[in-house]
């Protein structure tokens, strides 16, 4: 018997996290299956710098689902984001910190969601809950994932929550969280060697919102106009998903870390959406989101309302 732990495509560091510390709370748990932690896309920069500094293995990369017996979802919900035969699976657990879109199941299971910046925020507290100790090193992959998904607790869906467990976990993981946390934000944003479409698929995300089709893709780093130097390249592989998908937006997000503010380029149809939200203007298809840094808190809902 296998259980399968998988977090969202294009995973980032909570996804890939979460599955790994997912997993040993399994284990903790008594679950007997074959426990693994999977992962639905190549790792970034960030995380692989996150595993290398714990010495830790990554989950195991699929593209399916079929040999497990049963699954657990962890930073996700959506079926759109999920394996491609995720509705077909037995789905027996869900942790994770998103809304809650286009999601059943045929039988009951276990459900914690929050309103807190990182799934690995819920899975500290799960640790607190049941009594189980935390080690170092699981200390170090939960703390790195609120850092993360946080931005070293500048971001607008950081919560008092995220940050309690940041600090208690870095006491357990022996950490300073300030100097660890920007070596490991800067890690992820050398950029340099990826190509337009790789840039793209780092971090994206499809939504579906009244009658609409809609992609964010968002990177990280610390020189904006060192990554439009590719805008060309960029805007030509969003034209070819736009149409490949029949998206109506497409906005492929740039967002400085330290400064906290971001650019997009913007495509489709529906391009209009991004003026009116933002009160801003799209220049040759790129605008400025001043203090924007959240695709879950700052893009996606107001998007989602008024596309």
């Amino acid at each position: 018997m296998k259980t399968f732990i998988i977090g969202h495509k294009c995973p980032d560091t909570d996804s890939i996290m979460s599955a790994l510390v997912m997993a040993n709370l399994e284990k903790n748990f008594g679950n007997t299956n074959e426990i693994i932690p999977c992962r639905l896309g190549n790792l970034n920069k960030e995380t692989e710098y996150i595993l290398n500094y714990f010495n830790v293995e990554a989950p195991m990369l699929i593209d399916s689902v079929k040999d497990a017996d049963d699954v657990i979802l962890v930073d996700h919900n959506s079926f759109l984001e999920s394996a491609p035969d995720i509705a077909d699976a037995k789905i027996s657990k869900v942790i994770d910190h998103h809304r809650i879109s286009n999601f059943e199941t045929t039988e009951p299971l276990f459900y914690m969601a929050e309103p807190v910046g990182c799934t690995c925020t819920i899975l500290y507290e799960l640790y607190r809950m049941n009594n189980v100790e935390i080690d170092s090193t699981y200390a170090g992959l939960m703390l790195s994932a609120i850092i993360s998904d946080s931005l070293l607790f500048k971001s607008p869906t950081c919560t008092p929550k995220d940050i309690k467990a940041a600090e208690e976990l870095a006491n357990i993981a022996n950490i300073d969280i300030n100097s660890y946390g920007l070596d490991m934000l800067k890690a992820g944003t050398d950029l340099s060697s990826f190509s337009a479409s790789e840039l793209i698929n780092i971090d994206s995300k499809e939504f579906n919102a009244n009658g609409a089709r809609f992609q964010v893709s968002q990177v990280n780093t610390v020189d904006i106009d060192s990554v439009l130097k590719n805008k060309s390249e960029i805007e030509f592989v969003m034209n070819e998903l736009i149409s490949q998908k029949s998206l109506d937006l497409f906005m492929f997000v740039i967002t400085d870390i330290l400064n906290c503010n971001s650019k997009a380029i913007v495509l489709g149809n529906k391009s209009s959406v991004v003026e009116k939200v933002y009160n801003t203007t799209i220049d040759d298809n790129v605008a400025f989101l001043p203090g924007v840094v959240s695709r879950k808190k700052q893009i996606v809902p107001q998007i989602t309302e008024n596309i």
